[in-house]
């Protein structure tokens, strides 16, 4: 929540990446928590759905150099974070905590042998029922009988199935979240107005942002349009009218702008 001097204010938080590693890692962030969600519900339609999102982590997680960049990341805030033992400003059970997670998250995506997913990828059953997914209205019940057949096994049964299929991602899912947090975690926050629904920003400073976090009311009928590279920030405020794309917003916006790093 952001406060004014009528009290706190609901807001909105939109996040943009600035950078594919990020980018990556924040699809990967919205497809887990789908995954989950789904796979824990009761329904044979909330399960597809959550089979979806598995097929969806399985090709984003794809990406050769994934598992190696999160264990370089996580062993690099190792070496920031280590320093800061007996430090009497630092919370040291959460800092103890935080660097046994990162190694144990290292260790496990070490111990991974070829690309995430391959469990996926080698299942017959599962890759028929990606390739139909990808054809609207693919996944009827003549075009695939035995997935007709899976959807009205037990709740349980899926739940138990999905787990299976989605646990061998989980030190990747674990990576993802550590990383981000310190992402999200590392940040300047400073309060802005955008006049006439834009802003403009030259970007000085000699570490590259990687995360922009703008935060604004609820209350507000516009949402961000976002661009920028190491050079130069533009934000452009779209009005909204129900769930239609509207035209610049023209009224002055205030709004929080957080700079991430690592």
């Amino acid at each position: 929540m952001m406060a004014d001097a009528a009290g706190p204010v609901e807001v909105i938080r939109y996040e943009h990446p600035l950078n594919e590693r990020v980018r990556t890692l924040m699809r990967l962030e919205d497809l887990f928590g789908r995954a989950g969600f789904f796979a824990s519900q009761e329904a044979a339609a909330e399960h597809h759905a959550a089979l979806l999102a598995l097929f969806e982590i399985t090709d984003v997680a794809a990406r050769a150099d994934l598992k190696a960049d999160l264990v370089q990341e996580l062993e690099r805030q190792k070496q920031v974070l280590a320093p800061l033992r007996h430090n009497p400003a630092i919370d040291q059970t959460a800092l103890e905590e935080l660097l046994a997670e990162s190694e144990r998250v290292s260790a496990q995506l070490l111990n991974q042998q070829g690309k995430a997913g391959t469990h996926l990828r080698d299942n017959e059953w599962l890759m028929a029922i990606k390739q139909r997914a990808a054809i609207p209205g693919g996944v009827c019940e003549f075009d695939l009988p035995a997935y007709h057949y899976w959807l009205h096994r037990p709740a349980e049964q899926r739940r138990r199935d999905l787990a299976a299929w989605i646990e061998p991602f989980a030190p990747i899912a674990a990576g993802t979240e550590i990383v981000l947090r310190l992402l999200r975690e590392n940040g300047r926050t400073s309060r802005h107005i955008a006049h006439h629904g834009a802003f403009q920003q030259m970007l000085t400073t000699s570490k590259v942002a990687q995360l922009l976090r703008l935060t604004l009311s609820r209350e507000l009928p516009c949402v961000p349009e976002i661009s920028a590279n190491k050079y130069a920030l533009n934000i452009r405020f779209i009005g909204v009218s129900g769930m239609d794309r509207g035209a610049v917003y023209r009224a002055d916006v205030e709004f929080e702008l957080t700079f991430c790093n690592l």
